[in-house]
């Protein structure tokens, strides 16, 4: 009985390292997206922030199908999972900037609101288009089966 303990406890702690390992390998292949676009950004000289640049460069990876998704997908659930640590650096450095929002508080405020509105507008027609093209597509190919 202890040895089949020893064995399972074994087995569970290689899968660990190798799931660990796995995702460290998954970091690295975000991290080197994330430093392509910094370079860029610095060479060309374009006046976006490096990460947003590496973002898109991502994103094109894995729509064309050049990097496949299960090379970064377990790094970035666990990135996701603990997103909400990475807003607390930005939370303790946007309280020093009081003088600031008291003087453009309300034009922040608004410029907030707007692009908020704004994103959820785009994004809420795309997902409804996407739901009736899919609608679509799942009613043609029933008429087409029979």
């Amino acid at each position: 009985m202890a040895a089949r303990i020893k064995s399972r406890i074994r087995i569970k702690g290689a899968f660990m390292v190798g799931k660990f390992i796995l995702i460290m390998l998954q970091l690295f292949v975000l991290m080197i997206v994330n430093q392509v676009g910094m370079f860029l950004v610095h060479w060309i000289g374009v006046p976006i922030p490096g990460n947003v640049l590496g973002m898109v460069i991502l994103f094109l990876l894995l729509w064309s199908g050049i990097i496949p998704l299960k090379w970064v997908e377990g790094a970035s659930t666990v990135l996701v999972k603990h997103l909400a640590f990475f807003f607390i650096p930005i939370s303790v450095g946007i309280m020093t900037l009081g003088a600031l929002f008291m003087e453009s508080g309300l034009r922040i405020m608004f410029i907030l609101l707007v692009s908020t509105f704004i994103g959820l507008f785009f994004s809420g027609n795309l997902s409804q288009m996407l739901i009736h093209k899919k609608e679509e597509v799942k009613a043609e190919s029933h008429h087409h089966s029979l």
